[in-house]
């Protein structure tokens, strides 16, 4: 639950006018079964702004749309950016509409960040702090959508990132194995880091992609930010991790085994 229970950080598609599946743009790829330009609606959006194979996305080869999430961006730009009035209804603003909300979604991501930092004890030293810049962050989602493309999103996100960073240290650091003094690393790429002890340890943007984590303990770990497409998860203790998203998860190959944090839910394809 929010420490803001009156901002939504979470997707709600039936207040939303399908802003993903035509703002955003695809290529053919192991995500995606073909190509689509930016502000095309995708083939499988209804009239009523629904996605017609929704159920069905991964077997269709849609698995990038089944791993995306806003934070709840697409309804706050769809019912209040523009008092809800659609793309199809207002043609004139469907453009302007469009580059907006990817904006709002990287605002809505930050304050899924600073709101599970204030939902964290550890990091009580930063929490006046912490609860000014998620009100900063809010009011940038209340401005205009045309002020909204004038903001210098890189910048505020660098102030973000900075307290990210000092919830993550003091989270961690009474879980944290003493680590060598050797070069950080980044790329697990298909790394097998089966049953690793990996307990409070930083991952920030690592790449874990199809790493073999199967029984490996990731409590603890910061994970902002990390590529865990296919990484395999089964088993894993992710308890207390930090910054993780349900779009992460989504990406990741898990079981009824794998224990998550309780914000987060295990996707219907890992039980099948």
């Amino acid at each position: 639950m929010s420490h803001y229970p009156s901002t939504n950080m979470g997707a709600d598609c039936t207040s939303c006018f399908g802003l993903c599946c035509v703002a955003l743009p695809y290529a053919k790829s192991a995500d995606f079964p073909c190509n689509k330009d930016s502000g095309v609606p995708c083939e499988n959006l209804g009239t009523d702004f629904r996605c017609g194979i929704h159920n069905n996305l991964r077997s269709k080869g849609f698995r990038g749309c089944s791993v995306y999430e806003c934070y709840g961006a697409g309804q706050k730009v769809s019912q209040f950016t523009y008092n809800g009035i659609d793309w199809r209804t207002n043609s004139e603003l469907a453009k302007e509409m469009f580059l907006v909300f990817p904006i709002m979604q990287q605002l809505y991501e930050m304050l899924y960040y600073i709101d599970e930092a204030l939902c964290r004890e550890e990091a009580q030293p930063l929490h006046h702090d912490l609860k000014k810049l998620f009100k900063d962050t809010v009011r940038l989602t209340n401005l205009k959508g045309t002020v909204i493309l004038t903001l210098d999103v890189q910048r505020h996100r660098v102030k973000v990132n900075e307290f990210l960073l000092k919830t993550s240290e003091l989270v961690r650091k009474e879980k944290i194995i003493k680590e060598t003094k050797q070069k950080r690393v980044s790329d697990f790429i298909g790394a097998n880091l089966r049953r690793e002890n990996l307990c409070g340890r930083d991952l920030r943007g690592a790449l874990l992609i199809a790493a073999d984590l199967r029984g490996a303990d990731l409590s603890y770990t910061d994970l902002i930010g990390a590529d865990m497409r296919d990484a395999d998860i089964r088993g894993a203790n992710l308890i207390g991790s930090l910054f993780l998203t349900q779009a992460q998860i989504n990406s990741a190959k898990g079981n009824k085994h794998t224990k998550l944090p309780l914000s987060l839910n295990k996707p219907d394809h890992w039980l099948i």
